[in-house]
């Protein structure tokens, strides 16, 4: 991939953000009610899980292939030379309390490379790795910072009470899903509630949602399916009989096949159609996503007790640990990051194993 871009990126400018002056006491209030939702389900099993994504599917030992012979464009950051990389891959659903898989909600991607070299953000200066925070969805669920808050509230609110309830309207919002995507539209606040269609984790596409520097330019990032076998896995539909289906389904895929997704990047080209603020999606006429990686994972236990520990008690995953070339921007990003800090400080706190930045693999 030597030629050049079809397009013409952005650059990147420190002054391209604005931060309002209520700001900070609306980052203090999201962090206070993702906190509330952590010392519910503490306070409820002697355990401090996340205040969102509770729930991993699989916990993963991958690799990740920088692509050769890049346009300059796109060879930025860690993207920015042939390497590979270790990387731990966590597959999860966004809820902060561990719910049957028949309260189907969007399904996360969250991937950390590690042993990776560059200046650091503010708050991960003792970090090594740099993370990658996906959604199997376009566009964030909250359009501004008081939605944001709003949803937050209405999740913690309703945070490990009437399981039973939650099961059965399920059921009635998936159907209601499946009726506006029958006529090609959907609705982000039923699947979030919990009527996602029951989908097979390893055929989603995943996105960043929100942008972040690219090096020098601006980009928002997918990884989506690139191995024959998990494009197989787009749209499949679980059997929620079992309350853990997706992560058997994890499993038993990993016991003998290899999955390859494709990182890509889609640059901005024009801040009034492709705007830091906001949650629209960029068009993707006006700029693609390119293929600047892949991530790797090869036949393993994608589930067991020391990778658990490890990752879902001992790691966090923020797009705020990372180098600055690939700082997270726009108000929801800024909103995230002190949430993000209080969370894994507050399972480090109260659980046997401390969170950490890992340089290897940990159960390697």
């Amino acid at each position: 991939m030597s030629e050049r871009l079809k397009v013409s990126p952005v650059r990147f400018s420190s002054d391209l953000e604005e931060i309002p002056p209520g700001e900070p006491k609306t980052a203090r209030e999201i962090a206070d009610t993702m906190l509330s939702i952590a010392e519910k389900t503490y306070a409820d099993s002697g355990h401090a899980m996340r205040a969102v994504h509770a729930k991993s599917h699989g916990v993963l030992e991958a690799r990740m292939e920088v692509i050769s012979g890049l346009p300059d464009e796109l060879a930025q950051g860690i993207f920015a030379r042939p390497d590979t990389y270790e990387a731990i891959i966590r597959l999860s659903t966004t809820p902060g309390d561990l719910l049957h898989d028949s309260v189907s909600t969007p399904r996360g991607m969250a991937f950390k490379v590690l042993d990776v070299e560059g200046d650091r953000l503010s708050g991960s200066v003792g970090s090594q790795s740099q993370d990658f925070v996906l959604v199997n969805a376009r566009t964030f669920n909250s359009p501004g910072a008081e939605a944001f808050l709003r949803s937050l509230k209405l999740l913690a609110a309703t945070t490990d009470r009437l399981e039973r309830t939650k099961e059965f309207l399920a059921t009635v919002f998936r159907g209601a899903e499946a009726a506006l995507e029958a006529v090609g539209a959907e609705s982000v606040t039923l699947k979030t509630l919990g009527g996602h269609p029951v989908t097979h984790i390893l055929g989603e596409r995943f996105f960043s949602q929100l942008p972040l520097r690219y090096g020098d330019y601006i980009a928002k990032l997918e990884v989506a399916p690139a191995s024959e076998n998990i494009k197989a896995l787009a749209g499949v539909i679980l059997d929620t009989d079992d309350s853990e289906v997706i992560r058997h389904e994890v499993v038993r895929f990993f016991k003998t096949e290899t999955a390859i997704w494709d990182v890509n990047v889609q640059l901005c080209t024009d801040l009034d159609a492709m705007p830091i603020e906001g949650i629209a999606p960029w068009s993707e006429d006006q700029s693609p996503f390119v293929t600047v990686a892949r991530l790797i994972a090869e036949p393993q236990a994608a589930w067991n007790d020391a990778r658990v520990t490890a990752v879902d008690d001992g790691m966090h995953f923020s797009p705020w640990n990372g180098i600055v070339a690939h700082q997270p921007l726009g108000a929801i990003m800024r909103l995230r990051k002190l949430a993000y800090e209080r969370s894994a400080a507050f399972r480090s706190q109260r659980n046997p194993v401390p969170v950490t930045d890992p340089r290897v693999c940990p159960w390697k």
